[in-house]
């Protein structure tokens, strides 16, 4: 009774004596049990249908089984690094278009923001500028150039009204 003539009783031993050292071969180099027991699954059919193949000329049939097993292991391995490595990368160009498209969105902003500024009058840029880009609250606007806050606040007002329309045409 021989494994490579088909017959289910020779395969039952050939499992009983070899499902656990390949087991524990597909494990040593997948680390992960579940990936390891797939292997050893694939690794014990594949035994099954090509133990025609074996010749005990060229070695025992254990090392033989054994050498499918951290092969077929090794090469689990590999197309996972092979994957992710192809992950990277394609995150990798994803996340530089994102990151030109969202600076050359950054820029034209600038420039959008930047004409509109120069739309406004002078006291309504000078309140805009101290107030945002300053810092400054309306108060401290207001003592800074020495008028009523009531001034800055309807300057700043104004000024943001003719901005938004200025950016809205552009």
């Amino acid at each position: 009774m021989t494994v490579g003539d088909g017959e289910g009783g020779a395969f039952d031993a050939l499992y009983r004596q070899l499902a656990g050292p390949v087991y524990r071969t597909a494990l040593s180099v997948l680390r992960d049990p579940a990936q390891a027991e797939e292997v050893a699954q694939e690794v014990l059919i594949e035994v099954w249908q090509t133990a025609g193949r074996f010749d005990p000329a060229r070695g025992a049939a254990e090392a033989w089984v054994l050498t499918m097993a951290r092969r077929r292991a090794i090469d689990r391995v590999r197309s996972a690094a092979a994957g992710a490595a192809r992950e990277r990368r394609d995150g990798w160009i994803q996340v530089s278009w994102d990151q030109v498209s969202e600076a050359v969105q950054d820029i034209l902003d600038r420039e959008r923001l930047a004409y509109s500024l120069d739309q406004l009058s002078g006291p309504q840029r000078q309140v805009i500028v101290l107030a945002f880009y300053g810092g400054h609250t309306y108060t401290e606007v207001a003592t800074i150039l020495g008028i009523a806050v009531g001034t800055v606040k309807s300057r700043i007002r104004a000024g943001l009204t003719r901005m938004q329309e200025s950016m809205r045409s552009s």
